[in-house]
């Protein structure tokens, strides 16, 4: 076992149904540990480099439009193989198909509304951590 950090962002639906609380309380319930957290608008240009991969599809507005709808909350956790531990206890990307128990199970609607994006693998956190928190916040204590 490996310990990482791993970013995660809870999503405008997961502030706008007041879920941050619970979905924060799943993750240190878990045995996660919060290394960084902060609340944070996100404008077009953030977006277009964290969605990079498909910035260039047609639906790329509806991204933009219902991430930038509220500030996020944009956490760094660290733990014993959190990448893949935080995936499993999110479920799939689809909520639909997120089974019940699992967080987007519980909480999310769709491919989209589904409260929490976790980065995928190490390479991937340590892009997204750099990317949403500066230089001296992301803490170990």
């Amino acid at each position: 076992m490996a310990l990482e950090t791993t970013l995660i962002l809870l999503k405008p639906d997961a502030i706008e149904k007041h879920l941050s609380g619970k979905i924060l309380a799943r993750f240190e319930e878990a045995g996660f540990v919060v290394r960084g957290i902060k609340m944070m608008p996100l404008d077009e240009a953030i977006l277009r480099e964290h969605y990079a991969h498909v910035a260039d599809k047609p639906f790329f507005p509806e991204i933009v439009a219902f991430m930038s709808r509220t500030p996020v909350i944009a956490l760094v956790l660290e733990g014993e193989d959190v990448i893949a531990k935080v995936r499993d206890l999110l479920g799939p990307t689809n909520s639909k198909a997120a089974a019940p128990g699992t967080i987007r199970g519980d909480f999310g609607e769709d491919m989209m509304t589904n409260v929490c994006h976790a980065s995928d693998s190490t390479e991937a956190a340590a892009a997204e951590i750099k990317r949403f928190f500066k230089d001296g916040e992301v803490f170990a204590y």
